[in-house]
């Protein structure tokens, strides 16, 4: 099992999880990231670090999020380096229905 980022990351996109991850298995997309459920090594260590909760170990209720975060995690540019969270991130922790919302399939910058 994996661990998976959901909707309270989009338009937040904290990313202290990156540097805590020891296989470097997040992926960046324009306003949030996702896990690479093949890499993920389900240790658990960036689930306490997103400080808006967006990262669940995979479970039956979170599919939807492993889906659109396997999907991602190959086109999207591997990330490595935390930047800090987006400019307006505390303007949409939170907030409800974000995905269908705010959500963008455009790639992020990477590292």
């Amino acid at each position: 099992m994996a661990y998976v980022v959901t909707e309270q990351c989009i338009r937040c996109k904290h990313m202290d999880c990156v540097e805590v991850c020891p296989v470097d298995c997040f992926y960046e997309g324009e306003n949030m990231l996702v896990i690479n459920p093949d890499e993920c090594i389900d240790c658990g260590v960036c689930e306490p670090e997103c400080p808006v909760d967006a990262i669940e170990a995979e479970n039956e209720n979170n599919v939807k999020w492993l889906e659109i975060n396997k999907k991602y995690a190959e086109t999207w540019p591997n990330v490595t380096i935390n930047r800090g969270a987006m400019p307006d991130a505390e303007k949409y922790a939170g907030e409800e229905g974000k995905f269908e919302k705010y959500f963008s399939e455009a790639p992020g910058e990477g590292t």
